[in-house]
């Protein structure tokens, strides 16, 4: 089934990159939070990122891991190309490092385990699929 802009209702940006920006969205007939990559076309032809964006938008959709966001549907706007993915809640790894605790930065060894585990779990799925990317 089609999917266009109008099916989402956005909210807050999560995150912004050098071709767009991440922001939460919900699927209005679901109630269910995304994240939406809005890649800016004009940006992407000016750095030449169209390659780059078909080769990410084809991984995410192959993938199926808790610990890798994957691709729930993509569309286009007049403007952007958008890649909707599941939403990770927690903020990403950088705000934990140095925002959680400003005055003591990093992680006691547990939690840096932790977080290292998910980490390689992800890129031992990704290998498992005979995926290398960035």
């Amino acid at each position: 089934q089609a999917v266009n802009a109008d099916a989402f209702a956005e909210f807050r940006v999560l995150g912004k990159g050098g071709f767009g920006e991440v922001c939460a969205c919900q699927r209005r007939a679901t109630g269910k939070m995304y994240a939406n990559k809005r890649l800016n076309k004009k940006r992407l032809k000016k750095r030449k990122g169209y390659e780059a964006a078909l080769v990410e938008k084809r991984i995410l959709a192959r993938v199926h891991s808790r610990f890798i966001v994957s691709l729930a549907c993509a569309f286009q706007t007049k403007t952007d190309l958008c890649l909707v993915m599941t939403i990770m809640n927690g903020g990403d790894l950088r705000y934990h490092i140095y925002n959680v605790d400003e005055e003591n930065p990093g992680f006691a060894e547990p939690r840096a385990v932790f977080y290292t585990a998910q980490i390689l779990l992800g890129l031992e799925h990704l290998h498992q699929h005979r995926i290398v990317y960035r």
